[in-house]
């Protein structure tokens, strides 16, 4: 089935909108910017997408999706559940090493929107909690299922402080860094109490 011009059109202002949020942040990007940006009609605009807000919205989970399809892929390889944790880390250290790399996106959206009841910051949430998620579901496959919840918040907490490093322009200690706590929570995680 071929896509229709329209949604093709509204993609196009996802992946424009995309570009420019993360580039310069999502207040300093004005509408009219992302218009132009995007070579659309304005009625193009707010036929798609009605506030600014929705377009947010609508960005964070594209993005979100693009990483799970990512992860996805990883996640079919056959692997321990170290392995697996590892090459989540792998994903981040390619990712900070990328041209494309400008820290993230969830990070600057959380810092610009941070009222727990936006939709931006539940665009946000869900992401978050959706990675701390599939990491827990792989370490359940190693560790009783309190122990891998625990371990995944920490590994989450590792993989945020190691994007804000990189941010930093600290890239290759960040994530060697992170790699290794990360070893040793599994570890610990999987010694007898």
């Amino acid at each position: 089935m071929t896509p229709s011009p329209t949604s093709d059109k509204r993609q196009h202002v996802v992946e424009t909108a995309y570009t420019l949020f993360k580039r310069a942040g999502f207040h300093a990007t004005g509408i009219d910017r992302i218009i132009a940006e995007a070579d659309v009609a304005k009625m193009t605009m707010y036929r798609h997408f009605p506030s600014k807000d929705e377009l947010i919205v609508e960005v964070l989970d594209y993005r979100a999706r693009r990483f799970d399809r990512q992860l996805d892929r990883l996640a079919e390889e056959k692997a321990t559940p170290q392995q697996k944790i590892g090459k989540i880390f792998d994903w981040h250290e390619r990712w900070f090493r990328s041209a494309d790399f400008h820290g993230c996106l969830f990070a600057h959206a959380l810092a610009e929107f941070g009222d727990p009841e936006h939709p931006v910051f539940k665009a946000v949430a869900r992401q978050k909690n959706g990675l701390r998620r599939r990491m827990q579901s792989i370490l359940e496959g190693a560790i009783p299922r309190g122990r891998a919840e625990s371990a995944a918040a920490a590994l989450l907490m590792l993989i945020e402080g190691a994007t804000l490093m990189a941010q930093m322009g600290q890239a290759d200690t960040a994530i060697r860094d992170a790699r290794k706590a990360a070893l040793g929570i599994i570890a610990a995680s999987r010694r007898p109490q």
